[in-house]
Order: structure tokens, then C-alpha cells, then sequence
């Protein structure tokens, strides 16, 4: 949503300000430049990304018009859930919590959060976690050393999409200023004509410069910037999970363990003490 009211913005306040300074909408329609700014960006987005990447990029559209789905409910739900797996382990023994590692889909805690049992990475990730927690193989610090290996990778990966679009971004005004040249090489063979005539393909000419500045900095790099604050903010959600877990390694209890977790979390989005304890009675 937030989106397409940026754009409406963007589009608003560029065609209102040409018209309101006595400019004709009707001059801006040159699909003939948008043919060639767009077709050779997104020849060049192709030639530079391998097929993963450009897969990564059109299935970002759906999260881009939705907005981050990172937000202060979310994080109460996963801080109440690792509450609960916490003080089942605690209570039970760390081998009461082997058959909602191991089947996940089929666990009675996680079920109760439907959002966070449907995202495949968070739960691969708390399950393969807490499968070498209840192996009892590593200490916190070698924990800690392999976490931070994973989050490094997949924070990598999520960047991905954002880094191609930027590239994209980055070459749009040039390929704005290839349209304007194709535009005066085509006025220049029409040199004979009228002045009416001249003025008109010169415009035209201009207008390839104008799209490839304005999508490059009204559309493609903001798009851009937006999925690089999707990516960091999936990490931060990734980060808060793996404070919870090396607290309870390191022998805190489950109330302060999630509390660790809640410290990690940016103001916006941290829900207050009194928040998340009135979370967990509702969920018991």
C-alpha cells in the first residue's frame, strides 16, 4: 500500500507541477523511448543476474505492496513461543521438546502460531538450533561462531534483490540519454523540416532523458531501498531469535531469556514488559 501511494506521489507532483507551469501532459507520452530506456534496462537487469536472482527480484513485488510483515505483533508471537519451547525444556527436560523439533508441523506450541509455523526459514532455523542445544554438543560461544555464519549467508541472499534493482536504478538516466540521442539522430535527418516539426522531435528527444532520470529516481531506487529495509529488518527478526537461544544456553530462564531477545528489538517494534506478559497469559 505504502508503495502506490509513493508512486501516486512521485506521478502527482511531477505531472501536476508541468501542467500547473501551462505544460502538456499529452508531449510526456513517448512510448517509443519508454520501448527503449525500459527494454534495455531490463536486457542489461537479465545479462547481469543469474536466474535465481531475477526470480528473487518479480517475487519481491508481492512484499513490496504489502509492507514489511515485521512488526511488533510478530515479534510477540515469537517471543511467546520461544517463552513456551523454553519452559517446556526447562520443566520437562530438553528431550520433552524433541518431537516438536523434529515435526514442527505437527507440534502443539508451534501450532499456536500459525504466521511463524508457515515461514519455512524461521522454523528451520529455531528446529535446527535447538536440535544442537538438546544434543548438548557445542557451548555457547561455538553457537554463537555457527549462528553468525548462517545469518551472514542468508542476510547475503536477501540483499540480492535490492543490489540488482540498485544496479538497475544506476543505469536508467543513461539509458534515458541513449533514447535522447536516438531522438536527435532522428531530428537531425529531418533537418529540412519545419521549425514546428524540429521542435517537436527535439522534445521528444528530451523527454528520454527526462524518463530515464525519473524512473531511475522516482520509481526503481526507492523500490530499491525499500526491499535493502525488508532484508534488514528480517535480519534483525533472525538476531532476536538467536539471543533467545544462546541466553537459554548460557542457563538464564525462559521469562529472562525472551526478555534478552525483547532488549534486541528497535523501539518501534519492542513490545513493552507489561505487552508481552499479558501476551503469554493469553496464549496459555
Amino acid at each position: 500500500m505504502k508503495l502506490i501511494i509513493g508512486i501516486i506521489i512521485v506521478f502527482g507532483s511531477v505531472a501536476g507541477g508541468f501542467v500547473l507551469s501551462h505544460g502538456n501532459l499529452a508531449s510526456l507520452w513517448q512510448p517509443y523511448e519508454l520501448v527503449i530506456i525500459g527494454g534495455a534496462a531490463f536486457g542489461a537487469f537479465v545479462i547481469a543476474n543469474p536466474g535465481k536472482v531475477i526470480k528473487k527480484v518479480f517475487g519481491s513485488i508481492g512484499p513490496l505492496l504489502k509492507g514489511s510483515k515485521y512488526n511488533k505483533a510478530l515479534y510477540m508471537d515469537l517471543l511467546s513461543m520461544m517463552f513456551e519451547i523454553f519452559q517446556k525444556a526447562r520443566k520437562e527436560g530438553m528431550m520433552a521438546i524433541e518431537n516438536d523439533i523434529e515435526e514442527p508441523e505437527n507440534s502443539e506450541i508451534f501450532s499456536k502460531y500459525p504466521k511463524l509455523q508457515s515461514d519455512h526459514h524461521v522454523m528451520e532455523f529455531i528446529s535446527d538450533y535447538l536440535r544442537i542445544i538438546v544434543g548438548g554438543n557445542m557451548n555457547a560461544f561455538e553457537l554463537e561462531n555457527l549462528m553468525d555464519v548462517e545469518l551472514k549467508t542468508h542476510h547475503h541472499e536477501s540483499e540480492e534483490t535490492s543490489h540488482a534493482l540498485t544496479a538497475v536504478s544506476d543505469g536508467l538516466p543513461g539509458f534515458g540519454i541513449v533514447a535522447a540521442v536516438l531522438g536527435i539522430v532522428i531530428t537531425m535527418g529531418m533537418i529540412s523540416g519545419s521549425a514546428e516539426q524540429i521542435g517537436a522531435h527535439v522534445g521528444a528527444a528530451l523527454v528520454g532523458t527526462f524518463l530515464g532520470i525519473l524512473l531511475a529516481y522516482g520509481f526503481v531506487g526507492p523500490m530499491a531501498k525499500s526491499l535493502e529495509h525488508q532484508a534488514a529488518a528480517e535480519a534483525k527478526f533472525f538476531e532476536c531469535i538467536k539471543v533467545c537461544l544462546l541466553a537459554t544456553v548460557n542457563g538464564y530462564s525462559p521469562q529472562i531469556a525472551v526478555e534478552f531477545g525483547r532488549k534486541t528489538l528497535y523501539s518501534h517494534d519492542r513490545p513493552s514488559f507489561t505487552e508481552l506478559e499479558e501476551h503469554l497469559k493469553a496464549q496459555k
